[in-house]
């Protein structure tokens, strides 16, 4: 058997035609009635076109105004009483309002209320059906198609908060009376302060403790914030809302005390970070800031109705800092500058959205170009900067941005690093191998920039000389490092292994044969003054010559010697320990007597050496 269609028409409700009802059902399929005569009607002869069958549609339940079986009166809002014959109805009527039969509307002619002179003409109407259907959401001015399971769930909690609230807060309008720990006795006899009944009665303080709003905000927020992205953006936009005017009643003000505290911050940063992370339509994403915009703050709030002027994602200025096509995060339009500004919530959200997509590359431009009124906020973010290269295997301007400042606003990132992060760069810079956390200090493994074989052998991105250079500069710019023995400690181990990481992050050190004694004087000779001026900042560099030959490894090692020597002739007072050092030496006892020879020359250095080992020893 063939299977039999129906086919539905239905019209649109905001169409200007009147024509007809509003769902009609046509079905030439079925079989006519018994009594009913079939009739041949030639419609075009050309085309040999013929109706051979027609029957008359049947009617699919549809709105009041639309019944063909009773006529429906136009009013703009009338709700006093039932127009004409409004009220009367068929089986198939539906109310405009209540969207359900009109035989189960409760106030189909309920005075006042008249659903059955509902009509989509109407603008109040239409107003009392997007309330009726929508509930509190109808706030935010949403269509009925824009409201889906989260927004409606949200909707719901959102009723419930705002009549927990309105208990709670009526209760802390009225206040408690208190009486006080003093008072003075005005009766006869008097009796001693705090004593007399009567007095403590005439003299109560009324006390208004806000603490039990402030505890169901606080529920409420946390709630919102295990929801979905729509139901927690309509549980923020409603507290908002709902707690922007509270006053204080013992001041006689107009002072929105509550919201510029704890609940005001919680709410826009939350805001604004889910503007950024989530991705809502964009007829949503503006209504939600339209309905911020126009809560109703006290003149000293107004700026905080702006807070959600957060720059979309498909913005123009946005983008071309993102492609690299403005680097400086400016341009002109209409003849006045425009800078990529942005509060530190959004710029930690945005960050946070490219780094979990692995646009690295974008998150070093946008943070290049992005301005921010928290200057330190901005500047640690920022301080990520090189990682986010090393990420990208651009490990030479990682180094060359750790040493020199974005902004004239803040000092170069090699001032801030600690002495973990600094052996974390050198591991990346001798091997080309990042961890794959998205925080430099996330345990896990690493992995070669490009390779993901268990152990990476992938080729020293850096240069030896240009590796060392880097190192030290690192060293002489910051000077908690450089009085840090485990940083010195960091780096003679990496200089003294092999380029060869597992994916656990360990060196395999190397165990170096002795070279001649000539060698090591040529490049003790070669490296010393060169330090010196590398120390007091000036831009020298390490002959390629020395690390060119087959004691490469070697040569390493020595320059560490070398540059161990000058830090405890200049700062050996400042040091707390020097067995860490010499253990980093590992098997390579060469190295480390080559260090105790050289300092055997100071009898004074040589003491304080001493007094370290042994405290060291002791405490060990």
């Amino acid at each position: 058997e063939e299977e039999e269609q129906s086919i539905i028409l239905i019209s649109d409700d905001e169409a200007e035609s009147t024509l007809g009802s509003s769902v009609l059902l046509v079905d030439p399929l079925e079989k006519s009635a018994s009594g009913e005569e079939k009739s041949e009607e030639v419609v075009d002869e050309e085309c040999e076109l013929m109706v051979t069958f027609c029957k008359q549609p049947k009617v699919m339940p549809h709105a009041r105004y639309d019944c063909t079986t009773h006529p429906f009166e136009r009013t703009e809002c009338d709700t006093c009483s039932p127009l004409g014959k409004n009220a009367d109805i068929c089986n198939q009527c539906y109310c405009y309002v209540c969207d359900k039969l009109a035989s189960e509307c409760q106030n189909w002619t309920t005075l006042s209320l008249c659903h059955c002179n509902a009509h989509n003409k109407s603008k109040f109407w239409k107003e009392q059906r997007d309330f009726a259907l929508a509930g509190v959401l109808v706030m935010f001015n949403l269509e009925l198609t824009d409201i889906d399971a989260d927004l409606r769930h949200g909707g719901n909690l959102l009723i419930k908060f705002i009549q927990e609230l309105s208990v709670e807060y009526s209760k802390y309008l009225v206040g408690e009376r208190m009486p006080p720990t003093q008072h003075e006795c005005f009766c006869l006899p008097k009796l001693p302060p705090g004593q007399c009944n009567i007095c403590r009665s005439r003299n109560m303080e009324v006390v208004y403790k806000y603490s039990g709003v402030f505890s169901l905000v606080t529920r409420f927020l946390n709630q919102a914030e295990k929801e979905s992205p729509k139901a927690a953006a309509v549980m923020f936009l409603g507290a908002a809302k709902e707690i922007a005017l509270h006053k204080d009643p013992a001041l006689y003000v107009d002072f929105s005390f509550p919201f510029i505290s704890f609940p005001k911050h919680r709410i826009t940063t939350q805001l604004q970070r889910m503007l950024v992370l989530c991705d809502f339509p964009k007829n949503l994403y503006e209504k939600f800031v339209n309905f911020f915009q126009s809560i109703a703050l006290p003149c000293h709030c107004f700026g905080f109705s702006n807070s959600l002027n957060v720059v979309p994602w498909d913005h123009g200025l946005l983008t071309t800092v993102l492609k690299g096509q403005n680097i400086t995060g400016q341009r002109t339009q209409k003849g006045r500058k425009v800078s990529l500004w942005e509060t530190l919530p959004v710029i930690e959200a945005r960050v946070g959205r490219l780094v979990d997509k692995k646009n690295f590359k974008e998150v070093v431009r946008y943070l290049k170009a992005v301005k921010c009124n928290d200057i330190k906020g901005l500047r640690d973010l920022r301080d990520k900067i090189p990682f986010y290269l090393c990420k990208t295997g651009d490990f030479l301007d990682a180094a060359h941005l750790l040493l020199f400042p974005i902004s004239s606003l803040a000092c170069c990132s090699a001032c801030r690093i600690t002495p973990i992060q600094f052996e974390i760069y050198l591991k990346i810079f001798r091997t080309g191998s990042v961890p794959t956390g998205k925080e430099m200090l996330d345990t896990g493994s690493w992995i070669a920039v490009g390779k993901c074989d268990f152990l990476l052998t992938y080729g020293p991105p850096m240069k030896d000389s240009v590796l060392i250079k880097q190192a030290l500069r690192l060293l002489y710019s910051n000077v908690s490092l450089y009085r840090n023995p485990k940083c010195w400690s960091s780096l003679i181990m990496i200089l003294g292994s092999s380029n060869v990481l597992e994916k656990s992050g360990h060196l395999h050190p190397l165990s170096l044969k002795e070279p001649p004694l000539d060698f090591q004087k040529g490049v003790l000779a070669a490296s010393g003054d060169l330090l010196e001026e590398l120390k007091a900042k000036i831009n020298v560099s390490l002959p390629p010559a020395i690390f060119s030959s087959q004691l490469h490894h070697e040569a390493r090692l020595i320059i560490a010697v070398q540059a161990v020597q000058q830090m405890l002739f200049s700062d050996l007072q400042y040091l707390n320990s020097f067995l860490e050092i010499a253990l980093a030496f590992g098997n390579n006892f060469w190295a480390l007597r080559l260090l105790l020879d050289n300092l055997s020359y100071e009898e004074h250095i040589l003491h304080g050496i001493v007094n370290l080992i042994l405290r060291d020893l002791n405490s060990q």
